[in-house]
């Protein structure tokens, strides 16, 4: 059955959607894939609320975020309250406060829905599922990379075939940038330059600053360092302060992790990433799918994100868009996740309790199957069953006559007797 795929304009704020059945499948069907890889890697569920006290909240989030927050009055409390921008706040609070006395490391996963405000132009959403997982109280190349192995084998999991991770350190960059007099609309207009890799309109920059040459080398390296592990060694040739030399043996050791879980060939290094600026202590990472140029999944290293709620405790993690994901791998998904029912059972005749019982009956061993209650003659039901994908209908008379088995699919027709059909040793042959 074909459904209409988005309200009309009017019906829904911008930056919101209905999910109808078949996408609302694929987006299980994705969270499900995603859930399976977390506990194959030890992580365990928790649930955070949809709703916080701003004052709580706004300690872990930075200014874009703060500036991206839902926010209203609660009549309750008479303080503010605020819907959550991002899962991972949350769940800094949440161990900080609620979890403190539990060993660590602690290995937690989510899945939730946040509300951002939003530009008012096309593609951006303010209703953002993420799904996730958080790693709290390692420090390390080896905890760092295995986020990224995790995210390459959800990749893998989900279906993507052609799919890369790129890897960011931003303590490379900050060490690159320390001490250099950027302020106000110049520093905006630099990293604008470093991000989009236009290293001309970046000379020009330069041009204006009184730096040394070093440092100046340092900074029009940025957008160039980006490729496979042979980026290292352009990166120590060109960067001579401490912070950045360390940040590059933090990644050369996460690399060397890499290489064990055999995920390499989906790994590019980018030095002049500039995500997570403000968020996060170390190693970053997106994940990106062929076919869409947004990350469908983000990550990295923040050390200081439960400190704010008084729990100072190293950690790292990443959470998939899921908005993105299904957008990145929708077609695909036809092939994996089809909508229908197993079974609908019709009633032919007065009394309804043979059907009743048969619908129990075979719900009981495993089928889905629904019972058509509306009185109607068998083509109609039939019809209702071609258009809303179930397999097969059942015309059920009396326990003591025999049942009319019907394949939707071309028509194909036999019978059986209604005790065979509730026996164990029966098979019903659903294929389509």
């Amino acid at each position: 059955m074909r459904f209409v795929d988005s309200a009309p304009e009017a019906a829904l704020p911008k930056g919101v959607k209905d999910f109808l059945p078949l996408k609302a499948a694929k987006g299980e069907y994705l969270q499900q894939q995603l859930r399976k890889v977390f506990s194959a890697w030890g992580f365990r569920p928790i649930v955070p609320p949809q709703l916080e006290f701003l004052d709580e909240l706004e300690k872990g989030l930075g200014e874009e975020l703060r500036e991206l927050t839902f926010r209203f009055d609660d009549r309750q409390s008479g303080r503010l309250v605020a819907f959550p921008p991002d899962i991972t706040p949350q769940v800094a609070r949440i161990v900080a406060t609620r979890m403190r006395e539990m060993p660590l490391p602690l290995r937690l996963s989510y899945a939730g829905r946040v509300l951002r405000h939003a530009e008012q132009q096309a593609g951006k959403d303010r209703d953002i599922f993420q799904t996730g997982v958080e790693l709290i109280g390692l420090a390390g190349p080896e905890a760092d990379a295995e986020m990224i192995a995790m995210a390459v084998e959800c990749l893998s999991a989900v279906g993507g075939t052609e799919f890369s991770v790129d890897i960011g350190q931003v303590d490379f960059f900050r060490g690159v940038m320390d001490g250099l007099p950027l302020t106000g609309e110049l520093a905006g207009k630099v990293a604008g330059a470093i991000a989009r890799k236009d290293s001309s309109e970046l000379v020009k920059l330069l041009e204006l600053l009184s730096i040394s040459d070093q440092s100046r080398e340092e900074v029009l390296a940025l957008p160039r360092l980006f490729g496979g592990r042979d980026v290292l060694d352009r990166a120590e040739r060109v960067v001579r302060n401490d912070r950045s030399r360390r940040a590059l043996e933090n990644l050369s050791r996460v690399l060397d992790v890499l290489e064990v879980y055999g995920v390499l060939d989906h790994v590019t290094l980018d030095l002049g990433e500039l995500r997570g600026l403000n968020y996060h202590t170390g190693i970053t990472f997106q994940g990106f799918l062929s076919g869409i140029g947004r990350a469908v999944c983000s990550g990295g290293r923040y050390d200081n994100l439960t400190g704010q709620y008084g729990f100072p405790a190293p950690a790292t993690g990443f959470t998939f868009d899921l908005l993105n994901l299904l957008f990145a791998l929708d077609r695909s998904l036809d092939e994996r996740v089809t909508l229908g029912t197993d079974v609908l059972i019709f009633a032919a005749g007065k009394d309804l309790r043979p059907a009743q019982k048969l619908a129990r009956g075979l719900r009981q061993r495993g089928f889905s199957v629904a019972r058509d209650i509306i009185d109607r003659p068998l083509e109609d039901a039939l019809d209702y069953a071609r258009k809303t994908d179930f397999k097969i209908l059942l015309a059920v008379a009396s326990e003591a006559d025999d049942v009319r088995i019907i394949r939707i699919r071309d028509g194909e027709e036999q019978s059986s007797s209604y005790r065979e059909l509730l026996s164990e040793s029966f098979t019903l042959k659903l294929s389509v």
